[in-house]
């Protein structure tokens, strides 16, 4: 019997899910499978109550958990400053996989923004900035969901060293699964080169970490892929993750 048998029956005996009590669990039994595995025990746990966000540096994750749970819903957070190569990427995205692309924005636009608060938040407050116009949207769209999948990978930045494959999201109060914490810059370029994955084309103009184009600038050879974010500012996460 496998973690998802099991957690199948737990739901079918309870009709609920007590989510704290399988984190531990199936963060063990899921250390060192592989991607696929997890995710089909993401979607066989939560089902429609599982959902993805991406930030369309590239459609890795989105290609995975499509060929799992196809119609899955995507959430994107439109901050409105992004590139416009971002924006052609979800709009690909959504010509090409089979899921729900969902767009997420701020309470206020750019412009009410700058008229509330000073223009250039981004660069005189820069973790408020990125609460407003990130972290408080996604925390409203996860509101309806028991679980959502992230893409980030151990191997990015110290902050996120200690990931696990599945985790407690205490401030959301749901799961989080991160079924690629584990692979390595090498396991990312050969899984899009071998199934011809969308990628945003910036990727191929020394932009290998992507955010807001105000607080994203290009990389020089040698220089870590994220410290092309939020360069000179102290900072090196948006906050969604922490």
């Amino acid at each position: 019997m496998t973690l998802v048998d099991i957690e199948v029956g737990l739901r079918q005996q309870r009709g609920t899910l007590d989510l704290q009590d399988i984190v531990e669990s199936a963060a063990t039994f899921l250390e060192g499978a592989p991607a696929r595995e997890i995710i089909r025990w993401a979607a066989a746990t939560f089902g429609d109550r599982l959902c993805l966000t991406s930030s369309m540096s590239d459609a890795l994750l989105i290609d995975l958990v499509s060929r799992v749970k196809p119609g899955v819903d995507v959430l994107f957070i439109d901050t409105g400053y992004h590139f416009a190569e971002t924006i052609g990427t979800r709009d690909a995205v959504r010509q090409v996989y089979d899921v729900n692309v969902i767009d997420i924005r701020s309470s206020r636009t750019v412009e009410e923004q700058d008229r509330d608060l000073g223009p250039r938040l981004f660069g005189r407050n820069p973790d408020l900035c990125c609460y407003l116009r990130k972290v408080e949207p996604l925390n409203r769209a996860l509101e309806p969901y028991l679980a959502w999948i992230s893409g980030i990978r151990r191997d990015e930045s110290p902050s996120r060293t200690n990931t696990k494959v599945v985790e407690w999201d205490a401030k959301r109060q749901m799961v989080k699964v991160n079924p690629i914490a584990a692979w390595s810059q090498d396991d990312v370029d050969n899984y899009m080169a071998d199934n011809g994955v969308l990628i945003n084309p910036l990727h191929y103009d020394n932009y290998p970490s992507i955010g807001c184009a105000p607080c994203t600038r290009q990389v020089a050879e040698g220089e870590d892929p994220r410290s092309g974010r939020w360069a000179g500012l102290g900072k090196v996460e948006c906050g969604i993750h922490l």
